[in-house]
């Protein structure tokens, strides 16, 4: 399915993604060999068993990216001109191998461009929960993206 257009979004829209993910010990490997991220929380067992968690914890921007990747095909698939930037970021609970991810986006805020024709201006709310319900994630994210053909934002 493609992504929606700037006018098929409205303030409070909610978005509950039926993609889920359970995250591997793989990805987060993967992920941190990939970001040279060699911190050992996420990639070596037997420091992260003395840590406060107890295990490995999966790298939060791998987090952030399967958070947000989740939302583009109910979202943005297609009709995302550029994200124009991320806030308000927090990870208030750790995701771990195993975990099972869901999201939510709600669009908070619409607005047409003031420079650019035929694109607007959405912000998003992403949030990600694990299997037990404990938000682990949040962002709130500014997308620019095409009105529909013809139309001037």
């Amino acid at each position: 399915m493609p992504g929606l257009y700037f006018e098929d979004f409205s303030e409070g829209q909610r978005f509950e993604h039926p993609i889920t993910r359970t995250v591997t010990e793989s990805d987060n490997t993967l992920f941190c060999g990939m970001t040279m991220n060699p911190q050992p929380l996420h990639i070596d067992h037997d420091f992260a068993a003395r840590s406060p968690f107890g295990k490995p914890l999966v790298n939060s921007l791998y987090t952030l990216g399967l958070m947000i990747g989740i939302s583009v095909h109910d979202t943005t698939h297609g009709t995302t001109v550029a994200n124009l930037g991320m806030s308000e970021t927090a990870f208030p609970a750790p995701v771990f191998h195993g975990d099972t991810l869901s999201v939510v986006t709600t669009v908070e805020s619409l607005r047409r461009s003031r420079s650019r024709e035929h694109v607007g201006i959405v912000g998003f709310l992403h949030q990600a929960h694990n299997q037990h319900g404990t938000e682990v994630a949040r962002c709130r994210r500014q997308a620019m993206m095409h009105c529909r053909s013809g139309e001037t934002a």
